[in-house]
């Protein structure tokens, strides 16, 4: 989709669609007032009959209005004015965006992101309007032999301002939200394709590809380089897949050549089937969206390249396929890790924390100021939190603070949860110096507790994802969470920010 920035009346908008916003009850907005003052009270009668109450997610197209210059009009339902923020901003957008692809309208003008929201300026109102219109036409269907068509979709979409002192900052918000909703796009793809296409050679190919892209330095480790390192607990995952492992690595440099980089790790299990702790049948086919840590933090990078953050970033990918055989790694199993603490493998499905544990300890070689490792880790998490907010555990309250502020800027929230020494004694091992599970109770938090043990030489936070990396239902899919979160922390520390 093309996008541009424009600042004048909507009435005299020269588009197959000016869009404009309705109140509940009837009232119209102000861009929506300009349109029916020159269209001598026609909006108002429209509404006044009854055909537009104003209520959020609803729209009344209309055709040939008086005193306009625009083929259609586009009125979308905002709620309650008084209820106006950030969700109903991008539901609005969202409803408005969906509805023009299906009008056959080639292009329109957005004036929807002159509405105030609370505590929201233009760049903030742009670029999550461009980045929700961009989601909102997402379609994954390449491996449908008859896809859907759309009849004429929406090519073009302008984004009105109401100054013209605010084309600039626009402009640039405008950038970002595309940059953003990019990298979102490519973490649903990477989890949406199925295991037999979507394994840990494949994922080294993205790599590669957006290394070729964006002139990345990247590198790609074997397991006959995990084994000359001693990265046990990786390859105790490994054990049982005919798919070989990888490590991957890239690394963006934008900002000072001495400067110390931010380094995100994400789980890349590209299929979860438990190993010989085997998961049950149902829904089993869901755990192909296990790999989503890896797919958002590449969206992210992704992202952060295509904006030219002035900030240096590494990305680690540990990626496997935790799989049931005859050489797979079983329950009593003690392997040494890269930091050279040994773990007692209790449960072969708490594999997420073996691969990331050697990958964060591979970030120290990098001096990093901050890492940050985003994981689907834990039901536990899930059944603390939902599918609305990501866990969030850090060894630093003000890096959480800066996390779920950016989180909350983003619409992508994250809940802070707690990581007192306490749950660690739930660890010990009669045999090793820790066990990969700490029992039944607060699962998600021992899990983080367990990644800690590898995190003393870093400011570090860990993002359990395993509630908000994908939708099941009639919406199943990935939904690119939480590269926006990630992206505008990005932002904030490369001084792009709000």
């Amino acid at each position: 989709m093309e996008f541009s920035i424009k600042s004048g009346s909507p009435e005299k908008q020269r588009s197959a669609c000016v869009v404009v916003g309705v109140f509940e009850p009837r009232k119209l907005s102000f861009p929506a007032e300009l349109i029916d003052k020159a269209a001598g009270g026609y909006l108002a009668d429209v509404i006044r009959r009854g055909d537009m109450e104003g209520k959020a997610g609803t729209t009344l197209l209309l055709h040939s209005v008086p005193g306009t210059l625009s083929d259609r009009v586009l009125l979308v339902g905002l709620g309650k004015e008084k209820d106006f923020r950030e969700k109903e901003f991008t539901a609005a957008v969202r409803t408005a965006v969906r509805t023009l692809n299906d009008t056959g309208a080639f292009d329109a003008t957005l004036f929807l992101t002159e509405l105030p929201v609370k505590k929201r300026d233009v760049t903030w109102r742009v670029r999550q309007a461009a980045c929700t219109a961009i989601d909102a036409t997402y379609r994954f269907d390449q491996f449908k032999s008859k896809k859907e068509e759309v009849r004429r979709p929406l090519r073009k979409l302008t984004l009105a301002v109401e100054r013209r002192n605010e084309l600039t900052q626009a402009e640039t918000a405008l950038n970002q939200g595309t940059a953003i909703a990019e990298g979102i796009a490519l973490a649903r793809t990477l989890g949406n394709l199925p295991p037999n296409v979507c394994h840990p050679t494949y994922l080294a190919e993205q790599a590669r590809a957006l290394a070729d892209e964006f002139k990345l330095d990247c590198d790609i480790l074997e397991r006959a380089d995990m084994e000359k390192l001693g990265m046990n607990a990786l390859l105790a995952v490994a054990r049982g897949a005919h798919q070989p492992p990888k490590l991957i690595v890239l690394h963006y440099r934008g900002g000072p050549a001495a400067g110390k980089p931010v380094v995100l790790v994400g789980k890349g299990v590209t299929f979860d089937t438990g190993g010989i702790s085997l998961k049950p049948a149902a829904e089993m086919d869901e755990m192909k969206f296990d790999m989503c840590g890896a797919a958002s933090v590449l969206g992210t990078l992704k992202a952060v390249a295509r904006m030219a953050l002035p900030i240096n970033l590494t990305v680690i990918v540990p990626a496997t396929e935790n799989m049931p055989g005859g050489n797979a790694t079983r329950p009593g199993d003690i392997v040494t890790s890269l930091s050279g603490q040994t773990i007692e493998i209790l449960n072969t499905d708490a594999e997420g924390r073996l691969i990331l544990c050697d990958a964060l300890t591979y970030a120290e070689r990098f001096e990093p100021t901050t890492v940050i490792d985003v994981a689907t880790l834990t039901g536990a998490c899930v059944v603390a939190l939902g599918q609305v907010a990501s866990g969030l555990f850090s060894s630093k309250d003000s890096l959480a603070r800066d996390l779920l502020d950016a989180g909350e800027e983003a619409l992508d929230r994250a809940w802070h949860m707690p990581l007192w020494d306490d749950y660690q004694e739930l660890l010990k091992s009669p045999f090793a110096d820790m066990g990969n599970i700490g029992g039944r109770y607060g699962g998600a938090i021992t899990a983080a507790c367990f990644l800690s043990r590898f995190t003393k030489q870093y400011d570090w936070a860990h993002l359990d994802i395993a509630g908000t990396a994908w939708k099941s239902g009639a919406d199943k899919g990935a939904t690119g969470r939480p590269v926006p979160l990630l992206v505008h922390w990005l932002m904030q520390q490369a001084g792009s920010g709000e």
